[in-house]
């Protein structure tokens, strides 16, 4: 009888592959998590309880099927979790790497429930596809046969990446046309290489250029070409632009220098990574090096910025959020990986204006937890009388993001948005109010994960095809 590979959760312990300690990290954006050697990796797929109900499973966007390449991979037959991994997920390495696990699939697992420690699935996700790289598993994009129908995708982020992928498989033409100089979206400018490095984001923008994919960079629809131009060289359209309107703070003082938003800041520290010139970043502008940093927010994208500033020297780093630990937005792993690094955290703090011109300082209001608002959650009320001021050199806003008013920015009144500007799109297929145009990702979401942009991407991929598919399946009928 074969041994039993799995239900080891309850004799072998959880383990993460090994973080590199605070004090080396906190001085470059290399990521900060060690890779699983073979042995590990096998040893933390076999705690999966193989439950019936898997609900790792139902709790991913994308529906991957994590038990079953789990068991793989605690067999050891690689490859073939590779495959299985890959056949859901666009770019499994990213997803690994970035996920918000503890939120999504870790977050459910039955035996994380049963007090004995979740299942590591991102980074064993992470460990198969790194793997499959190395070991030339990973083939390239070959359509078994050409189409001459054409789409044209508007944003480079993983929302259009993922649909481009399934397009081009195929054997769609496909053009994808970025406002940027690199395509990735926010992973390749947003997110911080300790997350996620950028030869990850760019080995799959060479995937897909090499099967076929045709980009067009530097190109600002509605300035360099027109909406209408991009609808009549292509069968369909598929809007994918993501959500970059900064959330603002009006307050006194926020128009002070030295207060950035965070998407800048982001951008500046990503392209000096690159090894780009940036003006900003050089003059201080954008750079925290040596300054006393305020953060406000407590997303994710608060998390990228604290832990950026941290690795640029800056002299101390503070994050203002107005709820407690508990209530805070962002994966609480990061919130973790930030305190390791030296990251501050001035909990039930939100500003109520700025001093100086430069920025010099924060005026801070303490909040409390009041009664729940229509979410569910506790709405912060303020604590009269509790007001201090936060010394800071630079104040970075993370706040959020709204979309742009895509409408008015190229000319399309036909385009309906919801009330937030966000494009509507059918559930699932992306479809929106014009015939062969579809829309995808946080511009139909508003501001989400990478996973989800993916997943919507897959789905309106294959909505796609079925709309190119129509005519012919008309003419089949008659």
């Amino acid at each position: 009888m074969a041994k039993q590979p799995m239900l080891k959760f309850v004799n072998v312990q959880r383990a993460m592959p090994e973080k590199r300690v605070p004090n080396l990290r906190r001085k470059d954006f290399h990521e900060i998590y060690a890779e699983f050697a073979d042995e590990k990796a096998a040893e933390q797929a076999s705690r999966c309880s193989q439950c019936g109900v898997p609900y790792c499973q139902t709790h991913c966007p994308l529906h991957n099927n994590i038990p079953d390449w789990l068991r793989l991979t605690a067999q050891g037959r690689l490859q073939e979790a590779y495959e299985l991994s890959q056949a859901t997920n666009t770019f499994p390495e990213i997803c690994g790497r970035i996920c918000p696990q503890d939120r999504l699939c870790e977050g459910n697992c039955v035996i994380e429930q049963s007090g004995h420690g979740t299942v590591t699935i991102g980074a064993v996700e992470k460990y198969i596809t790194d793997t499959a790289w190395e070991r030339g598993w990973v083939q390239p994009i070959a359509p078994k046969t050409e189409r001459e129908q054409s789409v044209g995708i508007i944003g480079a982020g993983p929302g259009g990446l993922a649909a481009a992928d399934v397009l081009r498989r195929e054997g769609v033409q496909v053009t994808v046309y970025d406002r940027s100089d690199r395509a990735g979206g926010l992973m390749t400018y947003g997110i911080p290489g300790f997350k996620l490095e950028k030869d990850v984001v760019m080995r799959r923008n060479a995937q897909l250029e090499q099967g076929g994919v045709e980009f067009v960079l530097n190109c600002n629809v509605g300035e360099d070409i027109s909406f209408d131009a991009i609808r009549g060289k292509h069968d369909a359209v598929l809007i994918a632009t993501g959500v970059y309107k900064s959330r603002d703070l009006e307050a006194p003082g926020s128009g002070a220098d030295g207060i950035v938003r965070a998407i800048d800041f982001l951008t500046a520290s990503n392209r000096h990574g690159f090894g780009d010139e940036v003006p900003e970043f050089e003059d201080g502008t954008l750079n925290a090096a040596g300054k006393r940093v305020v953060v406000i927010g407590g997303g994710d994208t608060a998390m990228d910025c604290v832990r950026t500033a941290i690795r640029q020297g800056a002299e101390s780093v503070k994050c203002l959020y107005r709820r407690d630990r508990a209530n805070m937005p962002g994966s609480q792993r990061e919130v973790a990986n930030a305190e390791e690094e030296g990251v501050v955290f001035e909990w039930l703090s939100a500003p109520n204006g700025f001093t100086g011109n430069p920025v010099d300082g924060v005026m801070v209001q303490k909040m409390r937890l009041g009664a729940p608002d229509v979410t569910g959650r506790q709405s912060p009320e303020v604590i009269e009388g509790a007001d201090f001021v936060e010394p800071a050199d630079m104040v970075i806003k993370a706040l959020g993001f709204e979309a742009e008013d895509l409408p008015t920015l190229w000319k399309q009144d036909e385009l309906d948005v919801t009330r937030w500007g966000t494009v509507k799109a059918q559930f699932e297929t992306g479809a929106t109010s014009m015939e062969g145009v579809f829309a995808v990702g946080d511009i139909v979401r508003g501001a989400s994960l990478v996973v989800w942009a993916i997943r919507d991407g897959r789905d309106s991929a294959a909505a796609i095809l079925e709309y190119l598919d129509a005519p012919q399946r008309a003419i089949a009928a008659e």
